[in-house]
């Protein structure tokens, strides 16, 4: 059986606002730059470098680029709350933790537009209903498609989960490298960045931040 979330408490998503949640951040009422106005800034940026924007090997490359801006950031025309609003209730009643993990993701450093990519690992425990899996993966993808910082983008996923679905508590972890810090700047591949979220019963409860953590991390990994 399935049917819309019921409100079975108050989200708690500290420090973010529920409407970065319940409604796509772009706003199709407000003025928008044409395809054209973007390509030209690409051709700006080439004649920047040193490059000419009118040979044969840069000729297409503006209309390109525009198209893998619409590919890589369309998060910012999507809802996190319609990808999580469909919940089954036929669950015999359970109530233990429901894990995700290895969820693999690509954004971009809101900083330097330059990419970080790694994995998700999400966790909740439901209050009576609980979320296809599949629709976990898709909500890390529409807020990786944004330009962002890799705690905002954990605390985002996290916020979303407790706002919308209210469970009895979330944990995420993210474990990404940042092209920033590896291709420019001190240039120190394969460093890795972790960071974590936690709400309610995990964050209450240590132990259940370990359960979380050694079922990561487990020896089978």
């Amino acid at each position: 059986m399935d049917a819309l979330i019921k409100p079975l408490r108050p989200g708690r998503a500290e420090g973010l606002p529920e409407s970065e949640f319940l409604a796509a951040p772009a706003r199709a009422d407000l003025p928008r730059p044409s395809r054209k106005d973007a390509e030209e800034a690409v051709k700006t940026l080439l004649a920047y470098i040193g490059e000419d924007p009118s040979r044969e090997g840069l000729a297409d490359t503006p209309r390109r680029v525009v198209e893998a801006y619409d590919e890589l950031f369309q998060g910012y025309w999507k809802c996190p709350a319609e990808v999580l609003e469909r919940t089954f209730g036929e669950t015999a009643g359970y109530d233990d933790l429901v894990l995700v993990r290895d969820i693999e993701f690509h954004s971009h450093c809101e900083h330097h537009v330059m990419p970080f990519y790694g994995k998700a690992h999400i966790a909740y425990t439901p209050v009576d209903r609980v979320v296809g899996l599949s629709k976990l993966a898709r909500l890390v993808d529409i807020f990786a498609h944004r330009l962002q910082t890799q705690e905002h983008l954990t605390a985002q996923i996290a916020g979303a989960i407790e706002t919308i679905l209210k469970p009895r508590g979330v944990a995420v972890m993210l474990e990404a490298e940042h092209t920033c810090m590896s291709v420019r700047g001190i240039a120190k591949h394969g460093t890795s960045t972790v960071t974590t979220r936690f709400t309610d019963l995990f964050r209450d409860n240590a132990a259940e931040q370990v359960r979380f953590l050694s079922l990561v991390r487990g020896p089978q990994r």
